[in-house]
C-alpha cells in the first residue's frame, strides 16, 4: 500500500512563469526518458521479479518516481500558470494551449504524447534491470541537457539539479541489485537468460 506525504520530496517555488522553460521540461513529465515512464517502469516490473529484495527495491525507486513526476508537473505548472496570452503567443506556447489551456499533460518536448511503448517490461531478470540502469542514465542524460538551458534560473535549477542527483542514485542502486541478482544465478554472465532454461535442456538445437 502506497501513503501518500503532502509535500514535494524538494521544495518547488518558482517566482516567474517562463513558458519556453516549460516547453523543454515537460519531456521529463511525459517524454521517453522521463519520471511517469520510469515509475510505470518499475512498478511493472517488480511482480514478475522472484526476488523479494529486488521486488522491494522495484517498488521503492518506482514510487520516488511518483514523487519526482509530482515535482516536474508543479515546475511546469508554476512556469505557466500565470502567462498572459501575449506571453503565451510570442513563447509558442499557443500550440500546446489550444489542446490543454494550461493543464500539465504527459508529453515530450518535441510534443509526441506518452504511451506504454516508452518504457519495457520483459519479465527476465537481467534484461529488466539492464533496461532500468540505461532509463536511469538516459534520464540523468536529459537533465544535464535541462540544466544547462536552466542555469540563469535559479528556482528551476535546483530542484532539477535533486532530480538529476537522484537518477544516479537510482543507477547505483539498480547496479547493486544486478550484481545481486547475478550471484544468485548459476551461470553468472550479462547474458544468462535463465540458468535453467540455458543449462538444463530448455534449449533444444
Amino acid at each position: 500500500m502506497f501513503v501518500y506525504e503532502k509535500r514535494l520530496q524538494f521544495p518547488v517555488k518558482i517566482k516567474e512563469t517562463n513558458a519556453k522553460l516549460a516547453q523543454v521540461i515537460i519531456s521529463q513529465f511525459g517524454g521517453p526518458d522521463g519520471e511517469l515512464a520510469a515509475s510505470m517502469r518499475y512498478l511493472s516490473q517488480r511482480f514478475s521479479m522472484p526476488y523479494k529484495e529486488v521486488a522491494g527495491l522495484l517498488t521503492d525507486i518506482g514510487v520516488e518516481e511518483l514523487s519526482h513526476l509530482e515535482m516536474v508537473g508543479t515546475i511546469i505548472y508554476q512556469l505557466t500558470k500565470d502567462l498572459s496570452m501575449d506571453e503565451i503567443v510570442a513563447s509558442g506556447f499557443d500550440k500546446y494551449y489550444v489542446d490543454h489551456t494550461i493543464g500539465v499533460w504527459p508529453q515530450a518536448a518535441g510534443g509526441v504524447p506518452f504511451n506504454a511503448c516508452e518504457f519495457q517490461v520483459k519479465g527476465d531478470i537481467i534484461t529488466d534491470l539492464t533496461e532500468d540502469m540505461g532509463a536511469e542514465q538516459k534520464a540523468r542524460s536529459t537533465y544535464d541537457n535541462i540544466l544547462r538551458l536552466v542555469r540563469d534560473y535559479p528556482d528551476v535549477y535546483e530542484p532539477i539539479k535533486f532530480l538529476r542527483q537522484r537518477e544516479i542514485v537510482h543507477f547505483q542502486r539498480f547496479g547493486e541489485a544486478l550484481r545481486f541478482t547475478q550471484d544468485k544465478l548459476d551461470a553468472r554472465n550479462f547474458y544468462a537468460f535463465n540458468p535453467g532454461f540455458d543449462t538444463n535442456g530448455g534449449c533444444k538445437k
